[in-house]
């Protein structure tokens, strides 16, 4: 009857407490784990080590 309903921020921290931190602060797509030359395919690391010395990078 006098029940009162807990806002949004309060559920998310009962939860919290319970379950832990379910999301992530930083996604994986925001995170920049490797290098950028380990993301380049065996054809693109091919075809730059072909590359003459003469012409750089």
């Amino acid at each position: 009857m006098g029940e009162q309903r807990e806002t949004d921020w309060e559920r998310r921290r009962r939860l919290a407490e319970i379950f832990g931190d379910v999301e992530p602060a930083v996604t994986s797509d925001e995170r920049d784990d490797d290098a950028p030359a380990s993301r380049e395919s065996a054809s693109e690391r091919w075809l730059k080590a072909q590359v003459p010395p003469h012409h750089g990078d």
